[in-house]
């Protein structure tokens, strides 16, 4: 009975809530076994399909794809999920990310069904989150950076706007230019409109919906934007 309770569960996940719904049933069946028990406070913390489940399964896929789950990784999700949803729920939620960790699944059917959901400020947000895991360490693997691209390819966000992303992450003496989405031969003209562009995308209200985290993160986003911007007129001298 046991067993057959985590598969249950799998199977009322994938009928109700897609793919995503499937992974977190499947979890949810295994806690169960393991425990016996359950919590169901109608408070929605393990609803299938939200942006908060849908980080969880991406960053498994981040954590994983070196082939190491660091203690410093671990404790970038947990210090987000604190942030967003409080001590208490993050507890639930840490469970859940374990037992995710464990499970193998269809990341480009996972991405569709996010995509389908999300609007394209959300999607570059969440996606910008995956660098900042990824880079927890002070390293930015490249196994975990290939599957990060497999990810936004998914996403359909556009080569610019990921290499704008992974410029903040990764900066030299171009990643101005990359962040702002322009070459160094760009008029200056093409450099504010290219500024204009962006600071309107990714301004912190785009995400204001999915909570106070998302919208500080997106507020350091639009930082390295403001500050890429900030250098290139001081190297050209515009006003």
């Amino acid at each position: 009975m046991a067993k057959f309770s985590k598969f249950l569960w799998g199977g009322l996940g994938w009928a109700i809530g897609g793919p995503i719904g499937g992974i977190i049933g499947f979890a949810l069946g295994t806690m169960i076994d393991h425990s016996k028990t359950v919590t169901n406070d109608g408070s929605g913390t393990t609803m299938p399909g939200d942006f908060g489940v849908s980080l969880l399964i991406l960053c498994a896929e981040v954590m994983k794809s070196d082939n190491k789950l660091l203690k410093s990784e671990l404790e970038y999700v947990k210090r987000f999920f604190i942030t967003q949803f409080g001590v208490e729920h993050t507890q639930e939620r840490m469970l859940l990310f374990r037992e995710i960790l464990k499970q193998s699944y269809s990341l480009e059917e996972v991405c569709s069904q996010i995509d389908f959901n999300l609007d394209y400020p959300s999607k570059l947000q969440l996606v910008h989150l995956l660098f900042g895991l990824a880079n927890a360490d002070g390293d930015l693997h490249p196994a975990e950076m290939n599957t990060i691209r497999m990810i936004a390819g998914y996403l359909h966000i556009s080569n610019a706007d990921l290499n704008s992303m992974s410029a903040m992450f990764n900066k030299d003496n171009t990643s101005a230019y990359e962040i702002l989405e322009i070459s160094r031969d760009a008029s200056n003209e093409e450099v504010k409109k290219a500024f204009r562009k962006l600071a309107a995308l990714h301004h912190p209200d785009k995400v204001e919906h999915l909570g106070e985290d998302f919208r500080k993160s997106a507020q350091e986003k639009f930082k390295s934007i403001n500050e890429a911007y900030t250098q290139i007129k001081k190297e050209r001298g515009i006003n």
